[in-house]
């Protein structure tokens, strides 16, 4: 029996998130569907995250156990033949027995995309949240900046967390032109439900002058959710990084 780690990309648009669950169609469920076309079994994949429902992933890894003699790059071309077009398989290699896709990242890189209404492009309202003023850099960044460190992250998660330890790591946040887009960077050791999406939309509010710079500073003493800004919506959300 061998471990194998998958690298895949995927537009989450006609999926409901990575893991498997009732009566909605998942990344994970059409992986392993696919797998058992390839191998003959289906074995259990095990994600490196958890990414909400039509959220992307430019770079996603699981892992799987399997007895299969065929050689990576001959599985590779396999299970790409029969995976949807929206779901590809970048990299298969074997690795340790004791390597978990998801326990052994020491840290996560997400991207959220803005672009100006102006900017009408038909591609970009799948993959970007539409503005209709630019960002203010300076007041959206000296928030970002504010919430880099270790911090008690439950004001900027939402209710359906499963979790308790609600403490995380930011190891940088910032907000950057890129090209047409404006695009919001974040790493931390781990992420909680929605956290990113909520962190976006207090910056967005920051920028707009609705809420101060500083506003982390009371949202993290109070644990007040009401304190910080919306969640906004999941489209323009990519999983960009996972660091090992």
């Amino acid at each position: 029996m061998k471990r194998v780690l998958l690298k895949i990309s995927y537009d989450g648009t006609n999926y409901h998130g990575w893991q498997v669950q009732p009566n909605a169609v998942t990344v994970q469920e059409v992986l392993q569907e696919s797998l058992y076309k390839v191998l003959g079994n289906k074995p259990s994949v095990t994600g490196c995250s958890r990414t909400d429902a039509g959220v992307h992933a430019n770079e996603f890894y699981c892992h799987l156990d399997c007895d299969d003699k065929i050689p990576e790059t001959a599985f590779l071309k396999g299970l790409n033949s029969v995976l949807p077009n929206d779901i590809v398989v970048k990299e298969c290699r074997e690795v340790a027995n004791d390597f978990h896709a998801r326990y052994s990242a020491k840290g996560k890189e997400y991207v959220y995309n803005t672009f100006l209404e102006e900017n009408q492009n038909p591609f970009y309202l799948r993959y970007a949240l539409p503005l209709r003023r630019p960002i203010d850099l300076d007041r959206a960044n000296a928030f970002c900046v504010s919430i880099v460190g270790t911090h008690d992250f439950l004001p900027f998660s939402s209710s359906g967390r499963t979790v308790t330890d609600t403490v995380r790591t930011v190891n940088y946040c910032e907000i950057r032109k890129n090209g047409d887009f404006t695009s919001l960077y974040i790493s931390a050791d781990g992420f909680l439900y929605n956290m990113v999406r909520i962190i976006v939309g207090t910056a967005l509010e920051v920028s707009m002058g609705r809420l101060s710079p500083d506003c982390a500073e009371e949202i993290f003493k109070t644990g007040d959710r009401a304190l910080a800004g919306p969640t906004v919506s999941p489209n323009a959300l990519f999983l960009n990084k996972v660091f090992y």
